[in-house]
């Protein structure tokens, strides 16, 4: 039975000191899940670097903690690179197994939301690995996400196709209008 959810998690900035245990989360993850199409799980080094990457693009990478350590990780990332796209992200989260239900998947996207509104991003694209995955398609909807499309068979892993999942927020305005000279720069 998973642990009631509590106010002492913590949500804060990750730094290098969390990346053995973000590593660690999202070994389980790629090992055990469908959440994402990797299939060998990265170490140490590439989780600092794709860490310093996701930070000097001005973008948030959040731990949720308690008492106990790290219960899971979030991060917003550049949806495309192209430069008409600066204004969009993708955002990825991650939750220890032993923290599932504790409400700490919640906690971590709205604090993205919330960031990336604050850093001038307009739009949030969730790409949501296998159709069933509904704890993840839960989530984004709860925090106002709207299913925007399907793309059949598009992974491959544990010897069978999986979809994914298409999900988008408008951030702040939007597309209500046009981005500020201040705005997201990736």
């Amino acid at each position: 039975m998973n642990a009631p959810a509590t106010a002492s998690i913590l949500v804060r900035d990750a730094g290098g000191s969390d990346v053995p245990r973000i590593t660690a989360i999202y070994a389980d993850a790629v090992l055990t899940g469908l959440a994402t199409f990797e299939v060998v799980p990265p170490g140490e080094a590439e989780m600092s670097r794709r860490l310093a990457n996701v930070l000097a693009a001005g973008l948030p990478y959040i731990v949720a903690a308690d008492e106990g350590g790290i219960l899971g990780y979030a991060y917003a990332a550049p949806y495309r690179l192209r430069i008409g796209y600066r204004y969009t992200v993708e955002d990825s989260v991650y939750v220890d197994r032993d923290a599932a239900g504790r409400g700490v998947g919640r906690r971590l996207l709205e604090r993205l939301i919330e960031t990336c509104t604050a850093r001038g991003c307009r739009q949030m694209i969730a790409v949501i690995g296998d159709t069933g995955n509904a704890a993840s398609i839960g989530l984004h909807e709860s925090c106002g996400f709207a299913r925007v499309g399907m793309l059949a068979s598009t992974g491959f892993k544990f010897g069978r196709w999986v979809d994914s999942v298409l999900m988008q927020r408008s951030l702040g305005e939007g597309d209500h209008s046009a981005p500020g000279a201040g705005g997201a720069r990736f």
